[in-house]
């Protein structure tokens, strides 16, 4: 991976943006390296600064552009337990036992559990979905649940949970547990069966980065080996990746490796639209293009998500699994409806967190902010919002009867889940868990200023809060003429861009702005450098920050514009579009 150099000038000489960030653009040995991949590959150079800067060599640029799942798919057999797991999973089919799936109420349980519904489904067997409730069971298995499930059923498969519950599956006595999970896991397991986790203490970490539904798919690729080996066919896993991807994004799993061929192949699953839960939830979000990395974690995911926040747990993982149209378009109207919802009191929660944020100050290591009411179904979100907001790791909590649940999420380079954990052993919360980028909490009220001044401790230590705003990487300058339909087909070749694999930022400098403010915070603009090229470009959210202010009245002045270009169809027509990050005004 290639770095710009500390002593590199300033992109455009921007030194602080309307947004207070430096421009760094690629150094030149980035340039020097493109413009030879460049001549080797024939590709654009706007593309080979990309690939380069990602580390990719001209000799791997063609597996780089087609990543092939069957060169990318990790032996399931590499991790541990993963041989039982499958083997009792296949057992209890066999032997047509009862099996529950317990499920966490997320995109990614919810898509866990349905892959797990859809492929007992097809080799003729139902099993029960059990997905807690968030307000009155909270996270992961608990006692009752688990002891319920234990009287009436053989073998319960935890998904995207299960890992640090070891009481509630202790409690789970006369039925065998399997846990497929991808959670930050403690020194001791829990007692079931088998516990499949690549973040396991005694695992290695090269799967990582997997999301729990990418951890039971490779369950299923062992137990479809195993059929094979007896001369019986499986179910056809990969007409299944559309789940896969669509919990991989959601889930905000960095896309590299094995999960970028995942949620490739799953994006092209995703587009026949054969799945019928998914076919009417793009519908009702008015999805008119094929399906990308966008659609995937700002249509479909939070409304797949609106019913395990403030709605019906199960929800979400009913409409995935369902091969019903007519209860698939009943449910999906249903989430769409809970969504809304879900927005207006995520907009109330937020704005309170922000100002008690501000008051407590917003320039440490650790933003954080906890009230009354709060509804536990949407502190995750805004937790995001924070964070997006001052660059820093921030919590939110939802307090009710001396009692505070808060969600947390983490910039990167800093594991907010170790920090979560050590706080759980070091007593300070109830429960606590999660992974680097995203985790959750229970703690006592009173302990919440103790809890959160060691918390930002020891994210101290890993860097957070160090420095002022990240600088804005950008992969180099464009004119409005050269950003063209055909480039931008060629660039997203090298996707899908998501988390650990952004995609391409560029610069367009000296532009002739116009712009209008769209709803209560969004920018809509149409900027040139007054040579006949235009585009039009949308920054959501402009007006919660500076850059709104700056560009909603620009009179004479221009701008150098920053930010990741898409296609958007409309009306039949295809047109580029830049989605705004960042401006700064041109020297005169």
């Amino acid at each position: 991976m290639i770095s710009p150099s500390p002593q590199t000038a300033a992109f455009l000489n921007v030194e602080t943006s309307a947004t207070g960030r430096r421009w760094v653009g690629p150094d030149a040995e980035a340039l020097r390296l493109a413009e030879a991949m460049a001549q080797v590959t024939r590709l654009p150079q706007a593309l080979c600064v990309t690939l380069v800067r990602r580390g990719v060599a001209p000799e791997a640029v063609a597996a780089y552009m087609a990543p092939a799942l069957r060169d990318l798919l990790p032996d399931p057999l590499t991790l541990k337990d993963m041989g039982l797991a499958a083997t009792r999973f296949l057992a209890a089919l066999k032997a047509r036992q009862r099996i529950a799936i317990f499920a966490d109420y997320d995109v990614d349980g919810g898509a866990s559990a349905a892959l797990l519904l859809v492929w007992l489904r097809d080799m003729g067997h139902k099993a029960t979905l059990y997905i807690p409730d968030r307000i009155d069971e909270g996270y992961g298995p608990n006692v009752p649940a688990m002891q319920s499930l234990a009287r009436d059923h053989d073998l319960i498969v935890c998904v995207d949970c299960g890992t640090l519950s070891h009481e509630p599956i202790a409690a789970a006595s006369g039925a065998d547990v399997v846990v497929l999970d991808h959670h930050l896991g403690g020194e001791t397991l829990p007692p079931a069966l088998a516990v499949v986790n690549p973040n396991r203490q005694d695992e290695s970490g090269d799967l990582a980065h997997l999301c729990a539904a990418s951890v039971v798919f490779l369950m299923l690729v062992e137990a479809n080996r195993q059929l094979r080996a007896e001369n019986v066919t499986g179910p056809d896993l990969m007409a299944m990746l559309d789940l896969v991807a669509l919990a991989t994004v959601a889930d905000v799993a960095p896309l590299i490796g094995v999960n970028r061929a995942l949620v490739r192949q799953g994006l092209k699953v995703m587009a026949r639209r054969d799945r019928v839960g998914l076919r009417a939830l793009a519908d009702v979000a008015r999805m008119d293009q094929a399906p990308n990395t966008y659609a995937l974690g700002f249509l479909l995911g939070p409304r797949v998500n609106a019913g395990g926040r403030i709605g019906q747990a199960d929800l979400g993982a009913r409409l995935l699994a369902t091969d019903n149209p007519a209860e698939a378009a009943a449910m999906a109207e249903r989430l769409d409806m809970l969504n809304t919802e879900r927005r207006d009191i995520e907009a109330a929660v937020r704005a309170a967190a922000l100002a008690q944020a501000e008051e407590r100050g917003i320039d440490g290591p650790l933003v954080w902010a906890a009230g009354a009411g709060w509804h536990p179904g949407v502190v995750g979100i805004v937790a995001a919002r924070l964070k997006e907001a001052t660059g820093r790791p921030a919590v939110v909590i939802g307090l009710e009867d001396g009692l505070g649940k808060g969600s947390g999420r983490s910039v990167a380079g800093v594991d907010l889940g170790a920090a979560i954990h050590r706080l759980t052993t070091e007593g300070l919360l109830l429960r606590g868990g999660g992974h680097k980028m995203a985790a959750g909490l229970t703690v006592a009220e009173d302990q919440i200023p103790a809890a959160m001044a060691r918390l930002g401790e020891l994210l101290a230590r890993q860097g957070a809060g160090s420095g002022g705003p990240a600088d804005l990487r950008l992969d180099g300058l464009l004119m409005p003429s050269a950003a063209t339909p055909a480039l931008i087909e060629k660039i997203e070749a090298a996707g899908p861009f998501g988390a650990g694999n952004p995609a391409p930022r560029f610069a367009f400098a000296d532009q002739q702005v116009t712009a209008r403010r769209v709803g209560e915070s969004h920018l809509r603009i149409s900027f040139g450098d007054g040579l006949g090229s235009k585009i039009d470009g949308i920054a959501f959210g402009a007006f919660d920050g500076p850059l709104g202010p700056m560009l909603e009245s620009p009179g004479h002045a221009r701008f150098h514009l920053a930010g990741r270009l898409e296609l958007n169809t409309f009306g039949g027509r295809t047109k580029v579009q830049l989605r705004l990050e960042d401006a700064a005004r041109a020297e005169k």
